[in-house]
This record gives structure tokens, C-alpha cells and sequence, in this order.
């Protein structure tokens, strides 16, 4: 009998080991992760402050993200501007200098993607939008703005609207009716303010990298990235 006790009470110390998760090797915990969405600051190589675009899963299963071409390369390490501490969390796996894109291939034992990322919704994925609509994006520099889309840019594949932006704010997300159309790219001209300060409400329009042609150019290439979807 005090056997049999013995092994009962051995048991029941087991099992409490094993739901604390005292009884293996800690793994990763939901404190671990990092939360990532469209529009949150990331660091590239350690150096170059942008924003990420959004965050979701191509044809091949992968966690991927968008960020701007022009803050890094294939194979420049990214980092999250909140939660450096993390240290790397992906890396640049593919992009076009033209349309000025960016791949990210995200690790998923590190990274929480989410759609709604500081109250900046992204629910899919829109066309270029038309003159008139408004345009708004999240930018990690100048944060929440909107502003009319006045049509086409200069070049094949950019959208131009009144929202604004700054450096660092490259990548920002672009949507329309939290729809993503597109990425921020830079300012359409240096001789205004880039957004709207204090005595002087008039700044430059913004342009944008169409979403359309970045994912239309990623789908002809079959490279990460092709058949993108946001996260849900």
C-alpha cells in the first residue's frame, strides 16, 4: 500500500513538472516573440532605420515581408527597431532596384506577424487606387497619415498621394480602405516639406511603389515572395 502510494505521489510530481514545463529544455513563449506588422520600425544590417510594409506568407509557405529596396540587399540581416535585444530576426532574400522592393524572409520561431500592427489595419491587398481617393500609411518616423491620391507617378509602377514622409518612413505601408496598395518610396520633390509642421500646411506629395507591380513582377520571377497574402 505505501508502494503504490509511493508511485502515485511520484506521478503527480511528474505531471506538475511537465505542465510548468520544469520537466525539458525551456522553448521559445509568447513573451519571446516579436510582434511585426505593416508599418513597424525595423533595422537593417544593424545600421539603416526603415519601415516594414506588411508581413504574411508566400506560395511556398514562407513567412515573408516588404520593406524598401534601398535600405539593404540580398542577404542583409533585419532586426526589429522595438525588441533589438531579439537580434536578428530575418533576412533579405530577394528585390527589384526599380521598383525598389525588398523580400524579407522572417524566422518564425522569432516573429508574431500580425494585421493590425500600433491600430494600422491591413485586411489585403487593393489595386492602385484612382485620383481622389484617400491614401493613408505608418510610417516609423512621422507615424499616422493620409492624404488624396492624385494618380500614377513619374515612373511605371509608383502611385502618388498627399500623405507624407520622411527618411526612415521608407517601406511605410500605403492603403486605401486599409487595403495595402503600396509602399512608400520618397518624396515626389525636395523643394516643399515632406509633411505638413507647424506654419506651413502644404508639404510634397508622396510616392509609392504599387503593390500590384511589385507582387505582378515577384510572380513572373517565381522568387520568395511570390504569392504573397497578408496575414489574416
Amino acid at each position: 500500500m505505501r508502494f503504490a502510494y509511493g508511485l502515485r505521489l511520484i506521478a503527480a510530481i511528474v505531471a506538475l513538472f511537465s505542465l510548468s514545463g520544469l520537466s525539458g529544455p525551456p522553448g521559445a513563449t509568447a513573451a519571446d516573440m516579436v510582434v511585426l506588422g505593416g508599418g513597424a520600425g525595423i533595422v537593417v544590417n544593424g545600421q539603416t532605420v526603415c519601415t516594414l510594409t506588411a508581413i504574411g506568407n508566400d506560395n511556398q509557405g514562407n513567412l515573408v515581408g516588404f520593406t524598401s529596396a534601398h535600405c539593404g540587399g540580398p542577404g542583409a540581416t533585419v532586426s526589429a527597431e522595438q525588441a533589438l535585444g531579439a537580434g536578428t530576426l530575418g533576412a533579405m532574400v530577394s528585390g527589384n532596384d526599380a521598383l525598389d522592393y525588398a523580400v524579407i524572409k522572417f524566422d518564425r520561431a522569432k516573429v508574431t506577424p500580425v494585421s493590425n500592427y500600433s491600430g494600422f489595419q491591413i485586411s489585403g491587398l487593393g489595386s492602385d487606387p484612382a485620383f481622389g481617393l484617400v491614401a493613408c500609411k505608418l510610417g516609423r518616423t512621422t507615424g499616422y497619415s493620409c492624404g488624396v491620391t492624385w494618380g500614377p507617378g513619374e515612373q511605371p509602377g509608383t502611385i502618388l498621394s498627399q500623405v507624407c514622409g520622411r527618411p526612415g518612413d521608407s517601406g511605410a505601408p500605403v492603403t486605401v480602405g486599409n487595403q495595402l496598395v503600396g509602399m512608400i518610396h520618397g518624396a515626389f520633390s525636395e523643394d516643399l516639406p515632406t509633411c505638413v509642421v507647424k506654419y506651413v500646411p502644404l508639404h510634397t506629395p508622396a510616392v509609392a511603389e504599387s503593390i500590384s507591380a511589385i507582387l505582378a513582377d515577384l510572380n513572373a520571377k517565381g522568387r520568395p515572395g511570390a504569392g504573397f497574402v497578408p496575414v489574416p
